[in-house]
């Protein structure tokens, strides 16, 4: 297949806004990736960041919390892991209410430029939060407070309220042919 190069200039944007909702949602490998690429890219711009990871457990160390750390990121992991590894599911609901309850103060809060909601989407779409109090903190939020939220399974709420959402498709995935995650590149 062969493209043709564009000949013509595409549209500039005319507004500026003080902040942006970003959404990462899909099937496909990235959602996080791409949201920590953006956290690099207001770290690098001298901005106040925080990730609040809704899934993960605190056991895990991965190498993006530790860089982030590195670059001054407040990192949070307040999740309990894989659902299906858990042993007491009101256990585990409890702690992503929790989590929730952190986030919707530090967005509030005004504390940061940039908040990365990690995984958020899975307690909105398993009913555990709320859907339309999530819309509202985010849509509450102090004027220049940007939100990225990643997860599959995104709610139509979350995509509407999105400035930008992105779909990661899935083409195929390493982990189908059973390989298993690699220290460096899947975490």
């Amino acid at each position: 297949m062969t493209t043709q190069p564009p000949t013509e200039q595409p549209r500039r944007a005319t507004e500026r806004a003080r902040s942006l909702v970003l959404l990462n949602t899909g099937e496909g490998k990235g959602k996080t990736t791409a949201a920590l690429g953006t956290m690099l890219r207001a770290v690098g711009r001298g901005w106040r960041v925080c990730v609040i990871q809704f899934m993960k457990s605190p056991e895990w160390k991965t190498g993006e919390e530790a860089a982030a750390k590195t670059l001054g990121v407040d990192w949070w992991t307040l999740g309990d892991g894989f659902t299906w590894d858990s042993g007491d599911m009101d256990r585990t609901e409890a702690i992503a209410r929790e989590a929730w309850r952190t986030a919707k103060d530090t967005i509030a809060s005004g504390a940061y430029r940039l908040v990365v909601l990690d995984e958020i989407t899975y307690p909105v779409s398993y009913g555990w939060i709320d859907v339309a109090e999530v819309v509202a903190a985010i849509r509450g939020r102090p004027e220049g407070v940007s939100v990225f939220i990643t997860g599959r399974d995104a709610a139509p709420e979350l995509i509407e309220l999105a400035d930008t959402a992105t779909e990661m498709r899935k083409v195929k995935h390493a982990f189908d042919a059973g390989v298993a995650a690699i220290k460096g590149l899947d975490h």
